[in-house]
């Protein structure tokens, strides 16, 4: 950045520079910093036009993700094919030179008293064997520890369910969603689903709460609700910078929203 204006404190009103307003779009500001702009420039038109931009910009990149990659085209595929068939042909030669055939002697008979001749091949198999029985019971025993230590009671914080209860990751946001709008930049395009592990999940929880699943939220991310792990889910209102902002607890499934707070932010 070489905008001098960098920084809420550096920016005592309008006009922002667009490098700070694209800092606070994309979440790099501290936390104070954009829960102390982001009322300031929803007050703005001419800074929610820029947020429009990024806005906009944001989710053209994010849609990228969800094209079939083009074929390569055949030119350029050739000569991959070509060059990876030389570098194995390469490796065999360094790997088996060609040697010049050694005749065979005929073998010695075994003198009167002389120790038996072993077979060198066969005695490494017989080795090899013995290392893999021995490799395949200290494995046993490994997992036979952690099956241990993972059964043991009390060496983990359990739910009523008797599921371990997952900890709590992301920014922290209180009870009633205060600080999620600060959030907000740095959440655009994110498909980041926590807890939830996976969309069919989501989708779970947003029809469990009443919400059409089908809409595609323009971001989502872990947050940490007073102590409680969670998701928030970001979705657009049809109203520049305005945002409703759901936040769902690592508990919900069909049937059980588990739904934190609902609330919307940015422009009225």
């Amino acid at each position: 950045m070489t905008d001098e204006s960098r920084g809420v404190g550096g920016a005592a009103g309008p006009p922002w520079s667009v490098d700070l307003l694209a800092d606070l779009h994309a979440g790099v500001l501290t936390e104070p910093e954009a829960a102390e702009l982001w009322p300031r420039v929803n007050n703005d038109p001419e800074a929610l036009a820029v947020i429009e931009a990024l806005e906009a910009t944001t989710a053209d990149l994010a849609s990228l993700t969800l094209e079939p990659a083009p074929p390569m085209p055949a030119e350029y595929a050739a000569r991959l094919d070509a060059a990876l068939a030389a570098e194995a042909s390469a490796r065999q030669a360094a790997s088996f030179p060609v040697a010049t055939p050694i005749p065979a002697a005929a073998p010695a008979a075994p003198a009167a008293g002389d120790a038996p001749v072993v077979d060198l091949a066969a005695a490494r198999r017989k080795r090899n064997r013995r290392l893999g029985w021995g490799a395949g019971v200290l494995t046993a025993a490994a997992a036979a520890i952690v099956v241990v230590a993972v059964t043991v009671p009390g060496t983990s914080q359990e739910t009523g369910t008797g599921v371990a209860a997952p900890a709590p990751s992301g920014p922290s946001v209180s009870g009633d969603g205060n600080g999620a709008e600060a959030l907000l930049g740095g959440a655009m395009g994110v498909r980041d689903f926590g807890p939830l592990q996976d969309e069919k999940r989501l989708d779970a929880c947003v029809s469990a709460a009443g919400l059409d699943p089908n809409v595609r939220p323009a971001g989502i991310r872990p947050v940490n609700v007073d102590g409680k792990a969670g998701v928030l889910v970001f979705y657009t209102t049809g109203k520049i910078a305005q945002y409703r902002i759901v936040a769902f607890g690592a508990d919900c499934g069909p049937g059980s929203p588990d739904k934190l707070f609902d609330k919307i932010v940015g422009k009225k």
